[in-house]
């Protein structure tokens, strides 16, 4: 398999470790608000990478960090009068609720920050030791990227632009350099509490350390994270495009300097980026969009349909055009199932011998996995189901109980791979009762009563279709 290393700028061969998993660790969530349709767009996407390369035989362990010690989390703690530890596990856990309405299950672990401690203290200190790291009287340590000559060499600068999200930029105006960035924050702890080894300090969460009391930066808390459950190289880091700079850049940096070894990464992942209705989310611009808002609109299959039915590296725009063009894709996509089903159960036994078609069993398979085994590209796997479907359209009555059956378990099984879960449905007894009552009329040629009986299964949320092999009764799609 192929991906495209955001770090070399081209795809690269994935190469599967001998007597390990591969190892994957994608940047999680701060955890001070509900999870929102921008972390959908990234975990939605490594949630179905993951689980295609299981579905491929691919051992894979999943890690995702928890950002549960951070300066937005202690504002809003503030805010609502709570512990900045309370309200970030309360946060915690709907996140991990939220991501099992969405399906995503792959990640092995959740690492929150604040249970690695002792392991960010040491990143410090070794950083401090090799000459990389500087202090800041009442301030804390801060990383100088003068002393790492390859800093920027993910993003290709080392200064924060225009377009950049500041709000954890550290504006310290006895910095060295513009772009260093705090390795460890001090808390002003009073001696009196010198034996404890935590405390609270006017709401801040505070750590008693060898580099003094206090609490980590945002960057070392990955590199700690992963240094002590992978060691100081690994196969694949993931995260969204805004989170290369200065995130990911202080990440090569932090881990490279402390242990000395290149590459700390060897690909490095980006989903593009998202935005709604043209826009970047906001609260201010009043388009922020939380998955749970999201859901108590549409299924969970539509959001997971729209993610994936984009390029993990391509940008999304959520509008109301292409969450309807989700829903069509749906809902077109679950009636030709339904109509595979129904065939595989009242079709003929052996498909019709008139027909210019050849069945075959492989074309589906081979170009889905083509597909994705390039760069994991998922609209290109959609398209190829689509091209199936197409083929099959035009001899689909005609098609054996076998093909369709066939037909149908490849569709919904090379879905499965990704998370998307179509289950074919069959309509109640009290639907086909009536619908096959409608035939009879129909026969008969009593239309009148047939359009009533029409009506009876339109009215318990069915729609009646006549095909060559009798009435097919299918869901009738929300509007």
């Amino acid at each position: 398999m192929k991906l495209f290393n955001t770090l070399s700028g081209k795809k690269e061969e994935v190469e599967r470790p001998e007597g390990r998993p591969l190892n994957i660790f994608v940047c999680g969530p701060t955890v001070y608000d509900a999870a929102h349709l921008g972390h959908a767009r990234t975990y939605i996407a490594f949630d179905a990478l993951v689980r295609f390369l299981r579905a491929e035989g691919w051992q894979v362990f999943y890690l995702q960090n928890i950002t549960d010690v951070d300066d937005k989390i202690i504002d809003r703690a503030r805010e609502a009068d709570t512990t900045p530890a309370k309200l970030a596990k309360e946060y915690e856990r709907a996140y991990q609720r939220t991501m099992k309405h969405i399906g995503v299950r792959s990640v092995d672990t959740y690492a929150p920050a604040s249970k690695f401690i002792p392991q960010i203290v040491s990143q410090v200190e070794r950083l401090i030791a090799k000459g990389f790291a500087y202090r800041i009287e009442e301030s804390g340590y801060y990383f100088d990227i003068t002393t790492f000559p390859d800093y920027g060499k993910l993003s290709g600068r080392t200064a924060t632009q225009a377009e950049d999200a500041v709000t954890r930029i550290d504006e310290q105006i006895a910095k060295k350099n513009r772009g260093d960035f705090a390795l460890w924050k001090f808390i002003d702890a009073h001696p009196r509490n010198a034996s404890k080894k935590f405390m609270l300090v006017n709401g801040e969460p505070a750590w008693r350390a060898s580099v003094g009391w206090g609490r980590p930066g945002w960057h070392i808390e990955d590199t700690a994270i992963t240094e002590a459950l992978f060691g100081p190289q690994y196969d694949i880091h993931g995260g969204a495009e805004d989170l290369k700079f200065p995130h990911h850049e202080a990440e090569i940096a932090q881990q490279e300097a402390a242990s000395g070894k290149k590459p700390f990464v060897k690909l490095w992942l980006h989903t593009g980026f998202m935005r709604v209705r043209g826009e970047k989310m906001s609260k201010s611009l009043k388009n922020f969009v939380t998955i749970e808002q999201f859901l108590a609109t549409y299924p969970a299959l539509v959001l997971r349909w729209l993610v994936l039915s984009h390029h993990y590296r391509s940008p999304i725009n959520f509008d109301d055009a292409t969450i309807e063009q989700a829903v069509r894709s749906v809902a077109s996509l679950q009636e030709t199932l339904d109509k595979l089903l129904f065939i595989s159960r009242k079709g003929m036994r052996i498909g019709a011998p008139d027909r210019m078609f050849m069945f075959d069993e492989q074309s589906l398979e081979a170009r889905w996995h083509a597909a994705l085994l390039d760069d994991f590209n998922t609209p290109e796997a959609f398209a190829a189901v689509f091209a199936f479907i197409n083929e099959l359209n035009p001899h689909l009555w005609k098609l054996s109980r076998k093909e369709a059956k066939t037909a149908l378990g490849q569709i919904v099984n090379a879905f499965e791979m990704l998370g998307i879960e179509f289950v074919p449905e069959k309509a109640t007894r009290e639907a086909e009762a009536l619908a096959n009552e409608r035939e009879l009329y129909r026969g008969s040629k009593q239309f009148t009563q047939a359009d009533a009986l029409r009506k009876d299964v339109l009215g318990l949320g069915y729609t009646v279709d006549d095909t060559p092999l009798g009435p097919f009764v299918r869901r009738t799609p929300k509007s």
